[in-house]
């Protein structure tokens, strides 16, 4: 069966999709005459995802935090050495990324694309555990989560998620403790891969000027030796409550400067696909709104010397979690907190700006234009936007269908009292 192609004659722009037998969707988006070629190769499986029905098995286990970022290092061995040297031989960049809800393998290259392709689908799908190489692996990790834990930036948002959440693992690092990676051994290794990086809880995504049917030849000879039939997979993440876990969360470090996080915990969760992606453009453009280099409110905090150009702001949606996290360096961030509060109170009061909304909106209109400039943008946001059930060439239709009331609406639901505020000082 040929690929089935769509288009966006708006964008100008198109991809190519095929599912096969086993359930592996395949994506092409063709950007002809680019030099450089991508693919990435992603499983709908993260470090949230710590409970749930191992395949072929009936009841729940809770397996070591960390143990999805631990799996993806081991995947790069193999029997005889390093996956990284064989790209290496071929001249190809390679890389990998764990987040809370996926894990994603990829490559960009300039000559050899295909040999390079060949190369991604196996790996990936042709796990080696020893008991040798899992206990090498730990101490690797083990630098790894200390030097994390040595950094003032990920201790300040680390901190903010932990204050936010009070169950969801989200609040958990993506790399574990010390602790937690040393209960990990190859048999859980061997579970979690089996259970999910079955080819129906993944994607392949390829961006550039090639040959799709010589690409597919290569993915279809890979895969028709896999399982064909999908598998459910059953997670649990327990419920959630409204309320934060911490108001203040402090630490001091080696900083000149304090840096801070204000996290607002978004309880308005349960949606998927278009509605969540509408949720959180709109909660973006509220954010750029309010706090954006072009705001009023930026320009006075600016000029009162409170904060400087590290100040910005980011909304994160998923269908079990969402949060705005608000941050920068200030000498002093409880008063910008408050401020802060103050503004979104007035706002609340008098009402968001309609000239404000129709320049934000042109201005995530043209942003959207711009990522299709970028194989890797176009790559990784087809499969991130993928797991969120959305196709992320309709992402520029959904944003110029949004409209004010939308914001308003979105606006009043979401900046509630549910906010922590975490700082890093500098050590006295």
């Amino acid at each position: 069966m040929q690929p089935k192609t769509i288009k966006n004659n708006k964008l100008k722009e198109e991809f190519c999709i095929k599912e096969l037998n086993n359930g592996l969707k395949i994506f092409y988006i063709p950007k002809k005459d680019y030099v450089k070629q991508y693919a990435i190769f992603a499983t709908k499986y993260g470090s949230n995802d710590n409970r749930f029905v191992p395949i072929n098995e009936s009841d729940f286990i809770e397996v070591p935090q960390g143990i999805a970022h631990f799996l993806e290092h081991k995947l790069f061995e193999e029997p005889n050495g390093n996956i990284f040297d064989e790209f290496s031989k071929l001249g190809s960049y390679v890389n990998a990324y764990t987040t809370f809800n996926q894990t994603a393998y990829l490559f960009s290259c300039t000559d050899k694309f295909y040999e390079n392709l060949e190369l991604l689908v196996k790996f990936v799908q042709n796990p080696y555990f020893t008991d040798e190489n899992v206990e090498k692996e730990k101490g690797i990790i083990e630098q790894e989560i200390r030097m994390y834990q040595d950094t003032p930036g990920w201790r300040l948002y680390s901190n903010c998620l932990s204050g936010m959440y009070v169950k969801h693992p989200v609040k958990i690092d993506i790399a574990g403790t010390v602790e937690s990676i040393r209960q990990i051994n190859k048999e859980l290794l061997y579970k979690c891969y089996n259970t999910f990086y079955h080819p129906s809880n993944m994607v392949l995504v390829i961006v550039g000027d090639i040959d799709i049917n010589k690409a597919l030849d290569i993915i279809e000879k890979n895969q028709n030796i896999k399982e064909n039939t999908s598998k459910e997979i059953k997670r649990v993440y327990e419920e959630e409550p409204k309320e934060i876990n911490e108001e203040i969360i402090e630490e001091s470090s080696s900083i000149s400067t304090p840096i801070f996080n204000i996290g607002f915990k978004d309880f308005d969760v349960g949606y998927d696909g278009k509605k969540l992606v509408h949720k959180e453009i709109c909660i973006n453009m509220i954010l750029e709104m309010l706090f954006g280099y072009s705001s009023e409110f930026f320009q006075q905090l600016y000029e009162e010397g409170l904060i400087n150009n590290s100040f910005g702001s980011q909304y994160v949606a998923y269908k079990d979690y969402g949060h705005s996290i608000i941050g920068g360096e200030s000498e002093n961030p409880k008063l910008v907190l408050d401020k802060i509060i103050k503004y979104i109170e007035e706002v609340k009061s008098k009402g968001l700006d309609k000239d404000s909304f129709n320049r934000i909106k042109k201005k995530f209109i043209g942003y959207n234009f711009e990522e299709f400039n970028s194989i890797e943008s176009i790559g990784n946001n087809f499969a991130s936007y993928y797991f969120k059930n959305f196709n992320f060439l309709e992402y520029a239709n959904l944003t110029e269908n949004i409209t004010f009331p939308d914001i308003e609406e979105r606006f009043v639901k979401h900046f509630n009292n549910n906010y922590t505020l975490s700082i890093v000082s500098p050590k006295k």
